[in-house]
């Protein structure tokens, strides 16, 4: 089969945006709120188990049907940001939900406030949605009153979320002019970032200096909707919640602790050294005396290669297929049912994603190909967050989805596997070096970048809370720089504005840790399958098919590893430190020196 770049296929949703299938989901969903209204009467301390069990299948259908919407609504403005037909259609979804999860509040607020002794008998009778009604009942102390949850669903709606929409559809419309062989060329952000692992270093430059110049135009209003959506969450989650701290409220929807989220970030920080030496060996090999932040991504080789999509799909899959055959056939059920786009166009949204909405449904992927081998491991990436949510199929709506920590899992181990498959089969040693320099320049974008964001969030949700203006803000993400990068690297003044074109902190609060969490995980994990080999994969699907019936930390603790202990954090960066040595040994290929550029602005030693 060939395989040619296109989009997804969105009518196996709903046929459009005028489908009567889709004016009759919204439909279907009222009735079925009516129903769990008219249950309400039977919420007692005394309720049967199977009245009980009644309850939850009526709320497990009317949230398939709203997965299935909101599948079809966020899925359509992802295609084309632009599009006011998704625009409305993605707003009218928001704010419907809100209204239905009002009427339906008062299930949760009986629910944790039950006596644990009934708890305990209908959590013993609840099958697979124990761990659904365990995690509920842990926001009981956090849990406000009906009146004032109706308030905060529909202020979300209307506030925050409207801002990060707005957010999203602001800097989704903007394009960048960079010249490139002397001709200046207009892109969207996907095209403008591949540049920056241009061999040419006037080009790396001319990436960033594009996104920083434009994001920096609307700077101080991109500053003002983070600096309200903070506002927000702190009033919410610390003012009326009363969590301890602003990353408490994330911590507590992962489901892990906040003891283990500070072992992370705190490990992280105490590593700094692992990532200034490996930057400090690619300079040499670079012909650098030292670089400068726009080179952390600079190949070694000035070939470019460039992989067709076809290629890339089916590189990935063959590397499926030597690690499980399994994995390579749930991959191809994305393929096979047209659930992924692929395709760069103006008004699609940048980056990648999966999206899984039920448990038996293939889950849609997005990425935006040019050919780049990143760009074929994000694609292995991200087909491997939709075999984990295949194998948790068995699951109800409910549990199948693994929490953002364990979601990245599969996906980091994904690449791990094609990566380990193309050292196995490359016997060029120049091509063999640049894939293990890649592979610590992803593990850099994934743990050490991802841990400073989480850092910055911290910092700046404080600092918010103080009166910071956008400007200490913008100094605030300098100074964090400076810490991850001592005198590693050369870092120019513009990326102050960096942290504004990051989405996850504005879309959802501290996500990003999840990145690290997952990929020093799978570090273990790897390590673990290096030793063990075959034996390996049943424990690795095990925690794969769990999904998110069992708490993050329990799944790891059968898999024997403790989350709270440094040790298991430092073991990671352990394997890259031993990677870096590795790289420090290896000869410094010959080849002219670089010429030094002349950064735009004044000139940090960081």
């Amino acid at each position: 089969m060939t395989y040619k770049l296109s989009g997804w296929d969105l009518s196996q949703l709903y046929a459009g945006y005028d489908s009567p299938d889709l004016e009759s989901a919204f439909d279907m969903i009222e009735e079925q709120t009516a129903t769990l209204e008219g249950a309400r009467e039977k919420l007692s301390a005394e309720i049967s188990a199977e009245q009980f069990l009644e309850i939850l299948k009526v709320e497990e259908a009317a949230t398939r049907v709203a997965g299935k919407l909101f599948a079809f609504a966020g899925l359509s403005f992802a295609a084309d940001t632009q599009d006011q037909k998704a625009q409305a259609l993605n707003a009218r979804v928001q704010q419907f939900f809100a209204e239905i999860q009002n009427r339906t509040l008062f299930f949760s607020l009986w629910w944790k406030d039950l006596d644990d002794e009934n708890a305990k008998r209908l959590l013993d009778a609840s099958g697979d949605y124990r761990y659904y009604l365990e995690s509920m009942r842990n926001f009981k102390p956090h849990t406000l009153s009906e009146a004032e949850e109706k308030i905060v669903n529909l202020k979300n709606v209307n506030g925050a979320s409207a801002l990060g929409n707005l957010y999203d559809s602001i800097t989704n419309r903007y394009s960048f002019k960079i010249k490139v062989d002397a001709k200046e060329k207009e892109m969207t952000l996907a095209e403008l970032t591949a540049y920056r692992h241009n061999p040419e270093a006037k080009v790396r430059a001319a990436s960033y200096q594009s996104q920083f110049k434009v994001y920096a135009a609307d700077g101080p209003i991109l500053g003002q909707i983070y600096q309200t959506i903070l506002r927000d969450w702190h009033s919410e989650n610390v003012g009326l919640r009363k969590f301890k701290s602003a990353i408490a409220s994330r911590n507590l929807s992962n489901d892990i602790p906040d003891e283990a989220v500070d072992v992370l970030l705190d490990t992280a920080r105490k590593n700094v050294g692992v990532f200034q030496r490996y930057f400090k060996v690619k300079a040499k090999h670079l012909g650098l005396k030292k670089m400068r932040r726009y080179d952390i991504y600079a190949p070694l080789s000035a070939s470019k290669k460039n992989y067709d999509w076809n290629a890339a799909v089916e590189m990935v899959f063959s590397a499926f297929e030597s690690f499980s055959p399994q994995t390579a056939q749930l991959a191809k059920r994305v393929f096979d049912e047209k659930r992924i786009d692929s395709e760069i166009r103006k008004g699609k949204r940048g980056g990648a994603f999966c999206w899984g909405y039920e448990p038996e449904e293939t889950p849609y992927v997005m990425v935006n190909y040019q050919g780049s081998s990143r760009e074929v491991a994000t694609l292995a990436h991200e087909l491997g967050h939709a075999i984990h949510s295949m194998l948790a199929e068995k699951h109800s709506v409910f549990t199948f989805f693994p929490s953002l920590p364990l979601a990245e899992t599969a996906s980091t181990f994904a690449e791990m596997v094609l990566i380990d498959k193309l050292l196995s089969e490359e016997k060029d040693e120049a091509v063999r070096r640049d894939i293990l320099f890649k592979q610590m320049d992803d593990s850099y974008a994934t743990i050490m970048r991802q841990a400073f964001f989480a850092i910055f969030e911290k910092q700046a949700h404080e600092m918010v809370q103080k009166n910071a203006s956008v400007d200490d803000l913008c100094a605030a993400y300098l100074a964090n720089l400076n810490e991850q990068f001592g005198d590693a690297l050369n870092t120019s003044d513009e990326f102050k504005w960096e942290w504004v074109t990051i989405p996850h902190i504005y879309q959802s609060p501290f996500y990003v840790y999840a990145y690290a969490f997952g990929q020093l995980l799978v570090l273990a994990l790897y390590r673990q399958f290096k030793e063990e080999g075959e034996p390996f994969k049943a424990k690795y699907f095990k925690i794969l098919a769990a999904g998110g019936s069992e708490a993050p930390e329990k799944i790891l603790r059968e898999a024997g590893f403790d989350i709270r202990d440094a040790k298991f954090w430092q073991g990671g960066f352990d394997m890259l430190s031993q990677l870096v040595d590795e790289l420090e040994a290896l000869p410094v290929a010959k080849k002219p020196k670089a010429k030094a550029t002349k950064e735009k602005g004044r000139k940090k030693k960081n």
